[in-house]
């Protein structure tokens, strides 16, 4: 078994299915395109499915032109079967057609902050009855060191396959950075584990087809916990220059000046920059998983557990520096014109998940305060599970900014007119270290 798929992985006759075509897995389905694998995408959405197969894509930095370009597309496998060098479904019968299969599903919290598996599991669920002797399957979710072995491993096994002879099952975590112009999919490190030595000698053999370097663990549950670790050092580093803002701001010290001092420093310093509270999908949530996790074994985390206290108070806290400076106007938040600037989580990017944004304006929406937002990437406040907002993003003009009492800078996208924002607005409150100098219109939170 390990034999054949391997040789169909080095000869580019295998299908790779990737089940869940969202921020991660459409990537990936791309770049299994652009080096010649034949590539089903799986998802339940059928908004994306038709999209896809219409040549069109949902996500900002990815155009529809290199979607549709792989579309028109077609490869001939052994046999003399040919099949699309793309195609898209939501039925999980197909899966079976599919030589590898890649899961890049969700893997948030629930509302006790606890880890959610239940994508995980709904999917191997939905793909048990098809899956075949001679398939590779991969997770790509972040998770806690154990799921792939315990939601994945035990299932796979119950259904009759002997993990590392009839499937072979890998832990591959995604490595994303959205809108980022230097990494992408191709050349960023692939940490890969497998379940047993045959299963990371396949996973390795597939991933070095499409990326530059793959770098092999002993296990799934370290592979799992690098993904985490990695996350947690963020998480944790943030939080520090978080609090230290607060302190420094109490101090009447500009905290990004200390920071780009202190990153003169040639060694024994990584700069990070404080903001109005984490978001995107990893770093408010992969701290969690390993609290969660550790509890099992009797520790409590309690470093990481701090930090996470602080990054989530944030926007609290630029809340309390909007009322402030709106009583320096001689106004009260209850009523005032709130124009939000930035839905999406980091600059450039159309990706709300997450987002500070999203608390910070229930926050100002619970008191009173009147709401409105801008966001070139965001045209229409989306649908989310826990937040609702009939917004549209308005447009930056001379008159609606004057008609604002608070400008709140949340996302710091390049494409903001920002002197255009500081010559109209009659005040700002900057989360974002976008002012340097001092303006007396800004206020620095």
């Amino acid at each position: 078994m390990k034999e054949g798929i391997i040789r169909k992985i080095k000869e580019y006759q295998a299908v790779v299915g990737i089940v869940g075509l969202g921020y991660v897995g459409l990537p990936l389905m791309l770049r299994f395109t652009e080096v010649g694998f034949p590539v089903l995408g799986f998802d339940i959405d059928e908004t994306k499915v038709d999209k896809l197969n219409n040549g069109e894509s949902y996500i900002g930095h990815i155009p529809s032109a290199a979607i549709a370009e792989k579309r028109r597309q077609e490869v001939q496998l052994v046999g003399g079967k040919t099949v699309p060098l793309l195609d898209a479904t939501n039925d999980y019968s197909k899966a079976s057609d599919a030589d590898v299969l890649i899961l890049c599903v969700p893997t948030p919290l629930n509302r006790h902050r606890e880890p959610d598996l239940s994508f995980v599991r709904c999917t191997i669920e939905s793909l048990q009855p098809y899956l075949r002797r001679g398939q590779m399957i991969s997770l790509e979710s972040t998770t806690y060191p154990g799921t792939t072995e315990e939601e994945l491993r035990s299932r796979i096994e119950k259904s009759g396959f002997e993990v590392g002879k009839d499937v072979f099952l890998v832990y591959s975590p995604e490595r994303e950075d959205p809108g980022n112009p230097t990494y992408n999919t191709e050349n960023i490190p692939k940490v890969c584990g497998g379940s047993t030595k045959e299963c990371l000698e396949v996973g390795q053999v597939l991933y070095s087809m499409v990326v530059s370097q793959v770098v092999p663990l002993s296990s799934t549950r370290a592979a799992e916990l690098t993904k985490l670790l990695e996350n947690i050092y963020r998480a944790v580093n943030i939080g520090l220059v978080n609090e230290l803002k607060i302190v420094a701001d109490r101090m009447g010290i500009d905290i990004r000046e200390v920071i780009d001092a202190a990153a003169t420093k040639p060694f024994g310093f990584t700069p990070f920059y404080p903001g109005p509270g984490l978001g995107g999908h990893c770093i408010p949530i992969d701290p969690f998983y390993l609290t969660w996790k550790a509890r099992e074994y009797g520790i409590n985390t309690r470093f990481i557990e701090l930090a996470g206290e602080v990054n989530t108070a944030m926007p609290h806290w630029v809340v309390g520096k909007v009322i402030d400076a709106l009583n320096e106007k001689g106004q009260s938040l209850k009523g005032a014109k709130i124009l939000v600037l930035g839905l999406a989580y980091k600059k450039n990017v159309d990706d709300p998940r997450e987002s500070p944004a999203m608390e910070i304006m229930e926050i100002l929406r619970s008191k009173g305060a009147d709401l409105c937002y801008s966001d070139p990437h965001v045209p229409v406040f989306p649908p989310m599970r826990r937040h609702r907002f009939a917004l549209q993003s308005v447009e930056l003009t001379p008159e609606a900014l004057q008609e604002i009492d608070c400008v709140l800078l949340i996302t710091d996208h390049d494409g903001f007119p920002y002197d255009l924002i500081t010559a109209h607005a009659s005040l700002i409150v900057d989360t974002r270290g976008v002012y340097r100098s001092d303006e007396p219109n800004v206020v620095k939170a």
